[in-house]
């Protein structure tokens, strides 16, 4: 990365970094993508199961791995002060941090997952799935976490394209390991929605081994990743990383078991409800991955200039990130709404299930804005390294108001089902627009005092 003096080469920088991170965003989202579309081909009942599966795995997954991410933002601000023994040391203590995190996972979740689905009051055959879909995805959860450490490093420094190019090549592999688990082709069990489990898991081993061998082999990514680097275990790294990101993780829990939740409360409906909701929330979170790399960017972009005391750059990449994102939502939403049932298709073959999912896309434009302000203001805030308060705002946001709100319009209304999509739309709204004040005010006090942690 280099220093900018215009708008025009702001925005070619956001951009450089954008396009790369957005495709391999959509390539590690396109893997819950053909697992949720080839199950719910394989028949319903999968689809609900893997959608349980989600729903407990991915605020779980995100919410730790959440705390791994916290890598980019401090070593985007050692590169910008240009402290490289730092970076080594956040790199190393940060893949300690995921093995411990990912063991942990595992651990508990031989302990816990059968009481969880259990409780859930499931049909039989949707709980079943559940649990072998977790079970498969378990063998895939460390090199994952280990994978978003070394994305993070790598992204820090700026080097977006090495990601992309490995997910590219993974990704064909992945549908046709899909293809295989789920139907049971070429002499492999047929397993169901179970086996998009067991394909993922699969898929993150390459993905490591290939990021490996990458870093290995090219000395700008070597000379911070060595094997002489796991010498020097460092608890002051390792609780700096920690103090950036519990709260980056507590608040990306917060979101993703919000949409658990809802999930969960949904799964009492039928399964029709069940697969027209979860393919509806698959839509729109594929989508996501717009305004989510454009946070990823910015996070960088933002520490690497407050790391370098640039303050006014800092405050001029926020808010290009914070307007492109929303320009890009209001884009897609309105594409969906105007061929959602074309769109729905995709996922069902069957009438019923394409309607519902149809009908649920009506509010896709609404929550598609409201997640890109409070996805890409938070992310500005965490380049300052600002976290603690964004995660009570979005506390409050996801869990005093979405969710609440949602489940009085769903039960004591004529609403429905939908009521928990306008109750997601508003409590996103609402996080938006406190993290984006929230912002205009670490932004003033950076400028006054000139420097980038507010706490």
């Amino acid at each position: 990365m280099e220093q900018t003096f215009s708008i025009s080469e702001k925005i070619k920088q956001i951009i450089i970094l954008l396009i790369p991170i957005l495709i391999t965003q959509l390539g590690m989202f396109s893997m819950v993508l053909f697992n949720t579309i080839m199950s719910g081909k394989y028949n319903p009942s999968d689809l609900a199961g893997v959608a349980i599966g989600s729903a407990v795995w991915t605020p779980i997954f995100t919410g730790l791995s959440g705390i791994l991410l916290a890598v980019s933002p401090i070593a985007a601000q050692y590169f910008g002060e240009k402290r490289n023994r730092d970076v080594s040391l956040v790199v190393t203590n940060g893949i300690y941090l995921a093995l411990g995190i990912a063991v942990a996972v595992i651990l508990l979740g031989a302990i816990l997952l059968n009481p969880i689905l259990n409780n859930m009051d499931l049909d039989d055959n949707v709980r079943i799935t559940a649990y072998k879909y977790l079970v498969g995805l378990s063998f895939g959860i460390i090199p994952l976490f280990i994978f978003n450490v070394l994305r993070s490093f790598v992204y820090a420094l700026g080097k977006t394209r090495v990601v992309m190019v490995i997910l590219l090549v993974v990704l064909p592999i992945n549908f046709l390991l899909n293809y295989v688990f789920i139907f049971g082709n070429w002499g492999v069990p047929e397993l169901g929605g179970a086996g998009a489990g067991y394909a993922t898991s699969i898929t993150y081993w390459l993905i490591l081994i290939l990021t490996l061998i990458y870093i290995k082999n090219h000395e700008i990514f070597n000379q911070y990743v060595s094997l002489k680097y796991f010498r020097s275990f460092s608890w002051s790294k390792c609780l700096e990383i920690l103090k950036i990101g519990v709260p980056m993780g507590l608040s990306i829990f917060f979101e993703t078991s919000m949409f658990a939740v809802v999930t969960i409360l949904i799964s009492k409906y039928n399964v029709t409800t069940i697969a027209a909701y979860q393919s509806a929330l698959n839509i729109v979170s594929f989508l996501y991955m717009i305004p989510l790399s454009i946070s990823m960017a910015l996070t960088v972009l933002v520490g690497y200039e407050v790391g370098a005391k640039r303050q006014k750059d800092a405050r001029a990449y926020s808010w290009l990130g914070i307007g492109l994102s929303v320009v890009i939502a209001l884009s897609t939403g309105l594409f969906v709404v105007l061929f959602r049932y074309q769109v729905a298709g995709f996922y069902s073959n069957e009438e019923a299930v394409i309607q519902l999912i149809g009908h649920f896309l009506i509010y896709a434009i609404f929550f598609q804005i409201s997640d890109a302000i409070q996805a890409t203001a938070q992310a500005a805030l965490r380049g300052y390294k600002d976290v603690n308060v964004s995660f009570v705002m979005t506390l409050i946001a996801y869990w005093i108001i979405c969710i609440p709100l949602g489940y009085v319009l769903a039960h004591y209304t004529s609403l429905g089902a939908t009521g928990y999509w306008i109750g997601l739309t508003v409590g996103l709204l609402v996080a938006g627009v406190c993290l984006s004040l929230r912002l205009v005010y670490v932004q003033k006090k950076t400028l006054h005092y000139g420097n980038g942690c507010i706490g």
